[in-house]
């Protein structure tokens, strides 16, 4: 069967000769002319059926022909098509139920929650950056409460059953903890008998009652939407630091009390959302990445660092024991760490003019070998902890400052660089606020053209290059810069040997079980706050009850983020060796024994330090004097580098 096609090969100002008229046919080899067997009888004949096909055709003479155009158009039909389309949609749209009607009397997030005289109260009104506890977009806050869906999931919370004796500090698993895992991260069948008890997402009951793995089994979240973990651990795109194999790892080989144990670990003295929204700020607020990022980093301190069953555990104090034992790896372990620590390799003192605390790496004292690859990572990861307690909301990050001076050659080490990149970019995302590389030499620069070749570009914003004490007087007050680097403070690195018995209270079990506990009865609290602000969520009413609704919720999640931020503060001795900065009284408890707040309140610590926080993401304004200096700094390097 062939078609014949209209086309705009005629024309009204085209003439052409009867001998030469082939209209088109198309079959299923595609387009072919019909040889010229017209003739004028024939033409003349079929003109009425050739009028109604192709307009009007005027036979002028019998040697020439004009053939008015008329023919199909094809954006004729899409148009047509298109309006059909809309009007099915404009009917469609207009027949679908309106969602429910939202009382005027439910407030938008974010919340802006009252001052008060309380200095315990962490609630934070107008003072926070944007993305943080309090100050949070509606978008944010939706972000915030399916992040916690999927954890609570994967802590073995959102079952009832496992969450009964599930205890953040506690040593057993509880029965009943683990969750059934998917085929797409299981092993063999053999090798999933011998696991279990570990991680496993998730477990689904069919139809005939039994409890059998699934490869269907989903999570809802507060969207709406359907989200299977598994799915995630198998769709997640790896990289430059490994995070979806840790992630993986995680979830076939780490039970969910353990990783939940980790969690409330890593809280400390922080607000728990606070911690979550690190992990999503870094993850440019993608749920399911920021999962893979939280548990990556949770594993990686649990089972790889051990960083609070360890390094914060044993301290300073535990290394310098580690000096008088016999055996030579633990000994060399414990003398390479107070080697660091004595010279100053690294140090916390003072705070830069938005309040953030400042460590110092004194690069000319880095020697490659010197220390092992182990004691060098211990020591990385004890000073960035250490930073962590000088933390106070509002203030999240810390200002680190690469002290350049009499840098060769022979001080350059690739390999801690390369874990300091990926404690700050995998493992502790959201702490850094400024870098700065102060008084580097001209051969710094192709060092510098491949370690910026490593960053994230978010990272690499940060870094900014000081020549003088000008530069850094836009960034760290006059009186902090130390006389090290051309200041006015003159203070001096120290370092204070550990005394005994300043850690007797790891010794009190039952002070610490006692404490322990209290900890573990709040933590349960605010994770059932949790699940009712995600119950409330995918609640279809629209006249939620006082208890339940966004404020009430809010509010009750900021009391109990309080009394967990006391109960770090008297907890701390016992879980956390003295360090030199508890020596040396720079870092003191937020809490005093009476439970008032302490000289560890920001406001008290800076004194008289005007603290600048009109900057939403840490860093100067591109206008104020210390943003042009850093750009015009930074457009140097680069114009030397190009």
């Amino acid at each position: 069967m062939s078609l014949r096609i209209p086309s705009r090969i005629i024309t009204n100002s085209t003439y052409f000769s009867a001998a030469t008229v082939q209209p088109l046919k198309y079959s299923a080899f595609g387009f072919r002319r019909v040889p010229p067997k017209i003739r004028w009888k024939s033409f003349h004949a079929n003109k009425s059926r050739l009028s109604k096909s192709f307009g009007d055709v005027e036979l002028p003479s019998r040697q020439r022909i004009h053939i008015q155009q008329a023919h199909i158009s094809w954006t004729t039909i899409a148009v047509v098509s298109i309006a059909i389309g809309a009007s099915i949609a404009f009917t469609a749209e207009i027949l679908r139920p309106s969602p429910p009607h939202q009382s005027d009397d439910t407030p938008h997030i974010p919340i802006q929650l009252i001052d008060n005289d309380d200095p315990n109260d962490i609630r934070m009104a107008n003072t926070m950056p944007p993305g943080r506890p309090g100050n949070l977009t509606l978008e944010q806050e939706i972000k915030l409460r399916e992040l916690w869906a999927l954890a609570l999931r994967v802590f073995g919370v959102s079952d009832p059953e496992s969450s009964a004796a599930t205890t953040p500090n506690g040593k057993t698993t509880p029965p009943g903890s683990t969750l059934s895992r998917s085929s797409t991260v299981q092993g063999n069948s053999e090798s999933s008998r011998r696991k279990k008890g570990r991680l496993s997402l998730f477990r689904k009951k069919h139809k005939d009652g039994d409890n059998t793995e699934s490869e269907t089994s989903t999570l809802s979240t507060p969207s709406g939407s359907s989200t299977s973990v598994s799915d995630i651990a198998a769709n997640v795109k790896e990289d430059n630091h490994g995070t979806a194999k840790n992630f993986r790892a995680a979830i076939q080989n780490t039970t969910p009390s353990e990783l939940r144990n980790a969690f409330w670990s890593m809280v400390k003295h922080d607000h728990p959302d606070a911690l979550l929204l690190r992990f999503l700020r870094a993850r440019k607020w993608d749920v399911n990445a920021a999962l893979v990022m939280a548990i990556s980093a949770l594993h990686w301190r649990a089972t790889d660092s051990h960083v609070d069953s360890d390094v914060i555990l044993r301290g300073e104090e535990g290394m310098l024991n580690l000096t008088g034992t016999s055996d030579a790896v633990q000994r060399k372990e414990g003398e390479d760490f107070m080697q660091q620590v004595r010279m100053g390799k690294s140090f916390l003192h003072g705070f830069d003019k938005e309040g953030r605390p400042i460590c110092y790496v004194r690069v000319r004292l880095h020697k490659p070998g010197e220390q092992s690859e182990a004691s060098l990572e211990r020591f990385t990861v004890f000073t960035i902890e250490t930073a962590r307690m000088f933390l106070r909301p509002p203030v999240d990050t810390a200002t680190v400052i690469f002290d350049m001076t009499d840098f060769g050659m022979a001080n350059m080490d690739y390999t801690p660089v390369k874990f300091m990149i990926k404690c700050f970019e995998a493992n502790y995302p959201e702490s850094l606020g400024t870098v700065l590389v102060h008084k580097a030499p001209w051969i710094f620069q192709g060092i510098w053209r491949v370690i910026k070749g490593w960053l994230d570009p978010v990272v690499a914003a940060k870094v900014h290059f000081t020549n003088n004490l000008s530069d850094l007087e836009d960034l760290i007050p006059q009186g902090e810069i130390i006389k090290e680097l051309g200041g006015t403070n003159p203070w001096s690195y120290k370092y204070p040997e550990p005394v005994p018995g300043e850690n007797a209270p790891m010794k009190d079990t039952l002070s610490k079980q006692r404490l322990e506990g209290e900890r573990a009865d709040l933590s349960r609290k605010y994770e059932s706050v949790i699940l009712d602000w995600i119950a409330t969520a995918d609640a279809t009413t629209s006249a939620p009850s006082s208890s339940s609704s966004p404020v009430a919720i809010h509010s009750k999640r900021d009391e109990v983020a309080a009394e967990l931020r006391k109960n770090y503060w008297k907890l701390d001795p016992f879980v956390r060796a003295r360090s030199l900065y508890d020596r040396n009284g720079e870092l003191k408890p937020e809490l005093t024994g009476d439970g008032q707040v302490g000289d560890g309140d920001l406001s008290k610590r800076l004194g008289g330090l005007s603290v600048n926080r009109g900057e939403a993401d840490g860093r100067p304004s591109i206008d104020s004097d210390a943003g042009q200096s850093f750009v015009t700094a930074k457009d140097r390097w680069e114009d030397d580098l190009d």
